[in-house]
């Protein structure tokens, strides 16, 4: 019944597009305020978690370590390769979503049972390849899909029912309404993954991904 919300912005009009927990009437306002009074109006039976922060290397044990598992649905690499490593380290389903214009993606990397993030991208791809929303544009209602699947995804572990996207991607076209699902296998050699091998560390987020500049 515990949720906990991490996010260090504000609600921003050029949001509300794709982000359905916020309104006009907070624009200007954190978005993890505006959240949790949109959640607590749903079920006001639940515990929400408010951490108004950036996830880094420095608070992530703090911040999610009391969690099950972690929905990760960040828009940067950084924060991606941050939330993979912590859950890999602990062992902790991540479910994963991402889009990019008209396209969109999800999966669950679970630590034991199959891939993790960096055996997808054991480095970030360069700016060119990887453009942000703000850059590249995002069709308003394509996160809300890929929301939903990790909600389903979310959900199918917590009751322990249901065939799970551990070790599957699967890739949503609006454009061409099509699901395509492809198979990930883990990486034997993986630095943090691999049978056997020793938890490297906390790195600097920022600077990993932007070497690959």
């Amino acid at each position: 019944g515990t949720l906990g919300i991490v996010d260090d912005d504000l609600v921003d009009e050029s949001n509300l597009q794709r982000q359905i927990l916020h309104s006009t009437k907070r624009v200007g306002v954190p978005k993890v305020e505006s959240a949790t009074q949109t959640l607590s109006e749903f079920n006001p039976d639940i515990r929400i978690q408010g951490h108004k922060t950036r996830l880094t290397s420095e608070n992530v044990e703090e911040i999610c370590g009391g969690y099950d598992l972690i929905l990760d649905g960040s828009d940067n690499f950084p924060t991606r390769y941050l939330v993979n490593d912590f859950c890999v380290k602990h062992r902790k389903p991540n479910v994963h979503g991402s889009v990019f214009r008209f396209e969109g993606q999800a999966t669950v990397f679970w630590p034991g049972k199959g891939p993790c993030y960096r055996c997808l991208f054991p480095e970030p791809p360069p700016p060119e390849f990887a453009p942000s929303c703000a850059e590249a544009g995002v069709l308003g209602v394509l996160p809300g899909i890929i929301g939903l699947l990790e909600a389903i995804e979310t959900v199918k572990i917590l009751i322990g029912k249901g065939d799970l996207l551990v070790g599957r991607l699967l890739c949503y076209d609006a454009l061409r309404a099509r699901f395509t699902e492809l198979r990930l296998d883990r990486d034997p050699t993986c630095a943090y993954c691999a049978d056997g091998a020793a938890f490297p560390g906390y790195v600097d987020y920022a600077r990993f991904c932007a070497a690959a500049r």
